[in-house]
């Protein structure tokens, strides 16, 4: 742990996409994932884009985009660019208008992309034809941002309407309810 908040729940949910990454079969990279239309490559494409575009759109040069053709190293090299990134006081605590108001470059960065990087492990997982299991912070991470998000979640783009689950289903059923996505994966 350091003494940058930010960083350190970059680095923990950056990992925990590393794991799955690491775990998904070659074969899978090109399987379909629950996101309509997109493979498990176009999810860390999408995770790895949206991270770069946010933080060049002010200012922070993660330098080249890396290679998507093994998902996990071009995973693993831009984490790493990001780490070094947010490991400057300046990025993270730089004021920043967001859609929400006043916040900083690293809070709204925590606050989206460390989304992202928590619920697609389903999607990567699932992609390959596994259930992935979230702990109770990762869970929390994916309500705070049902809560925050209220309707905008179900946009044009960003996740399908919520489906219907029984009354007594577990937390993590209900979770992925929530983002459009079914607790079972197709065999």
């Amino acid at each position: 742990m350091t003494d940058n908040p930010i960083l350190d729940a970059y680095t923990a949910r950056a990992a925990g996409l590393a794991a799955v990454l690491d775990a998904t079969s070659p074969a899978a990279r090109d399987a379909p994932s629950p996101c309509a239309g997109w493979t498990a490559r176009d999810v860390v494409a999408h995770v790895v884009d949206t991270q770069r575009d946010y933080l060049a759109r002010h200012d922070v040069d993660l330098g080249p985009r890396p290679d998507l053709a093994d998902p996990a190293a071009g995973w693993r090299t831009h984490a790493a660019a990001v780490r070094t990134a947010l490991a400057d006081p300046d990025v993270v605590d730089r004021p920043f208008e967001s859609v929400t108001g006043p916040s900083t470059l690293g809070a709204t960065f925590d606050m989206f992309y460390g989304f992202d990087m928590v619920a697609h492990r389903w999607d990567v997982a699932a992609a390959d034809g596994r259930a992935h299991r979230f702990t109770d912070e990762d869970l929390d991470v994916i309500e705070g941002m049902v809560a925050a998000m209220g309707e905008h979640l179900y946009g044009d783009g960003v996740c399908a309407p919520p489906l219907e689950v029984p009354a007594d289903a577990d937390r993590q059923t209900r979770a992925l309810a929530a983002l459009g996505r079914r607790a079972t994966v197709p065999a």
